[in-house]
């Protein structure tokens, strides 16, 4: 009992060293918004473009050219809802020519601004219920961690939806809503909102809950045409050109790099920008990126793959939170949605208790990310700029080459190597023991290995 009282002790203490980092990290960056009137890097470089994400999106909600001339990706549930959180009349009908045209909307729309503070402090209150309930002792650090870090407070800043999916994610996945009806709802409109969190309900198939997975993809399919029916527009072929597009687009300067989550735009960057990379880090570490970052991602997505085939062999030794973890890793790994998609993986990943290396690492790392800094290695040109905090005042800002982007992929993919790891040892143990036998409900499902004892019924008392 006392060396339990002490293993809990050490734990909590830990995760409190690594939330006042993050917590550090935003003093920072308050005092350095206070005095640059922008913020510093990893926040978006353009420091005129805050809430861009929110009031372009409305601007376009109430456009009829979203999808032939915005070119957006996103599902019409997103302007249906958005153009009901802001006020039509910070919204006359002009600019339709300029892909910015929402940001003229800022200083009128006082509604809007309200809406996405709001979300932003129903996400912290969310995320504080659902780790109080998983885990007492650290649920205030590991909020500290998902609700205020860098993921959480860069969709802030941008004003992005993925805050607002966020919201229905957390309530269609974690243990809040009793109903389960609400549930596939908030699953529908999640996913409705950002379309790869269609991961999150598919691997619970892998779990063998058949009814639970096929009404929330039944969800998805029913908001997903009630909005097209308010909206008009958006076609399942729409988005997916769009998105074709999008993903061809050339990654042609540094800038681009600011805030990512793979390697896919620094590769580009070396086969198709500009930038002279060489200079900063040498040819042939060029060349050794070009071979070994490709063989990274494949190997990520190699054990990640494993993992979960190792799910559908066992089920039961696996958590429900561990397989949408690794789902939502191959869906980010493999394509590059941005840096505040981490709170998706982050949000199941600090589920996982304190035990083990591989846990420990994983839980260590959603830390190491949410601290919103990143160390500076080179200095590109300053440029003026006007800046939304400095009240549209122009100033230098300084743009520099950092760390992040060279790292940070790294960093999600030893994620996904631990939890994977962990998924198949823990499935392993499982077979060795013939843990399939004790299993009575899946006494009519395939075993899925030969030479498996089928499953007997239990004993009375048992």
């Amino acid at each position: 009992m006392k060396q339990l009282v002490v293993l809990l002790a050490v734990r909590s203490r830990a995760e409190w060293i690594m939330a006042s980092g993050v917590i550090a990290g935003l003093i920072y960056c308050a005092a350095y918004l206070y005095q640059n009137n922008y913020l510093p890097p990893p926040f978006f470089y353009e420091p005129d473009d805050t809430f861009a994400d929110w009031f372009n999106t409305a601007f376009w909600a109430r456009q009829p050219g979203s999808y032939d001339t915005w070119k957006t990706v996103y599902p019409p549930l997103s302007f249906v809802l958005i153009r009901f959180l802001g006020i039509d009349s910070c919204y006359p009908d002009r600019r339709s020519y300029d892909f910015s045209a929402g940001l003229a909307a800022r200083s009128c729309d006082w509604l809007g601004v309200v809406m996405i503070f709001a979300i932003f402090f129903l996400n912290l209150w969310l995320v504080w219920r659902v780790y109080r309930k998983n885990d007492r002792a650290t649920a205030i650090p590991r909020t500290i961690c998902l609700g205020l870090g860098m993921p959480m407070a860069y969709a802030l800043e941008r004003g992005n939806l993925v805050m607002l999916s966020f919201t229905f994610l957390v309530l269609g996945v974690a243990p809040l809503l009793r109903s389960a009806r609400l549930k596939w709802l908030a699953v529908g409109l999640a996913v409705n909102l950002k379309v790869y969190l269609i991961v999150a309900p598919a691997m619970l198939i892998l779990k063998r809950r058949w009814r639970w997975a096929e009404c929330a993809l039944l969800s998805v399919v029913l908001v997903y045409m009630a909005s097209y029916a308010i909206l008009g527009r958006g076609t399942p072929a729409e988005i997916f050109e769009n998105i074709r597009d999008f993903a061809q687009l050339p990654s042609g300067q540094v800038l681009d790099q600011w805030y990512t989550t793979t390697y896919q735009p620094i590769l580009k960057l070396i086969n198709e920008g500009t930038f002279p990379l060489a200079g900063l880090i040498g040819s042939r570490n060029v060349d050794l990126a070009q071979f070994i970052l490709p063989l990274l991602v494949l190997s990520a997505q190699g054990g990640i793959v494993m993992a979960l085939a190792a799910t559908a062999i066992r089920p039961e030794v696996v958590p429900t939170y561990r397989v949408v973890t690794l789902g939502i890793l191959l869906a980010l790994i493999t394509t590059e949605p941005g840096g505040y998609t981490m709170m998706y993986f982050m949000l199941f990943v600090l589920l996982e208790p304190w035990r083990g290396v591989a846990r420990r690492w994983a839980i260590t790392m959603c830390y190491i990310l949410a601290v919103p800094l990143d160390i500076v290695i080179d200095k590109t040109f300053p440029m003026p700029r006007e800046t939304y905090f400095g009240g549209g005042t122009s100033t230098m800002i300084n743009y520099y080459v950092t760390l992040g982007p060279f790292i940070r992929p790294l960093l999600i993919m030893t994620i996904a190597y631990a939890l994977s790891a962990l998924t198949v040892v823990t499935v392993w143990k499982d077979v060795r023991a013939d843990g399939w036998s004790r299993r009575w409900r899946f006494r009519r499902d395939a075993p899925l290995l030969p030479m498996v004892a089928r499953p007997a019924p239990p004993r009375n008392g048992a």
